[in-house]
């Protein structure tokens, strides 16, 4: 319930911030490194590569300060490695992605700025796939079916928090940044998974 009321109050500031400010729309892209945390323990050191891509937009409602949003479609997941055997299992969570994020714009120069920004997020997942290889055999399952109410399925809702830096030069912008899940994503009974992400993406504004 305190979940539930702490977004209502997102939404409603962010639609009252919405109504006074100036809106900017652009395209954002770029390269995800993700994992998976089981129990607050990461399980494996290496990150699976993946990507986002979406529309984005920023409501300046101060010469300062804004606030930032969008819709995203990004890859969460995992991948695990065993080089004993000459193996990697790869779990690749497709997902939905809504930001809304306070930014702060620090001018550097006529026409550059850099951006600090953090917020909360809202996912939803879309699809996915599992995929082993062990030397040169591959096999990939489960496309469909990787996000249900099912023990080897995960839950499709995601929320979390994420906080990132960037730069603006001109029309153009670049951005890194992480989010850190805090929904519990697993269906078992026993210990809990949550996603982390970190990524790097460029951007142009219209």
């Amino acid at each position: 319930m305190k979940k539930m009321r702490l977004t209502a109050v997102v939404v409603m500031l962010a639609i009252v911030t919405a109504v006074s400010a100036q809106m900017s729309l652009g395209i954002k892209g770029g390269v995800n490194m993700s994992n998976l945390v089981y129990d607050d323990e990461v399980d494996d050191k290496n990150p699976k590569i993946g990507f986002n891509i979406g529309l984005a937009a920023d409501f300046d409602f101060a010469p300062s300060v804004a606030l930032q949003t969008g819709l995203f479609f990004t890859t969460k997941g995992f991948k695990a490695v065993n080089e004993t055997i000459d193996a990697e299992y790869t779990e690749n969570l497709m997902y939905v992605q809504l930001p809304v994020h306070l930014a702060y714009k620090m001018d550097v120069m006529p026409g550059t700025r850099i951006v600090f920004h953090a917020g909360p997020y809202a996912a939803y997942g879309v699809g996915g796939s599992r995929k082993a290889t062990v030397g040169d055999l591959t096999s990939e399952w489960d496309v469909d079916k990787i996000f249900g109410d099912a023990a080897r399925q995960y839950k499709p809702f995601d929320a979390g928090l994420g906080l990132g830096v960037g730069a603006e030069f001109g029309a153009m912008l670049i951005d890194l940044g992480w989010d850190m899940g805090l929904v519990n994503i697993s269906n078992g009974d026993n210990g809990s998974v949550k996603n982390q992400n970190a990524y790097l993406s460029v951007g142009y504004k219209f």
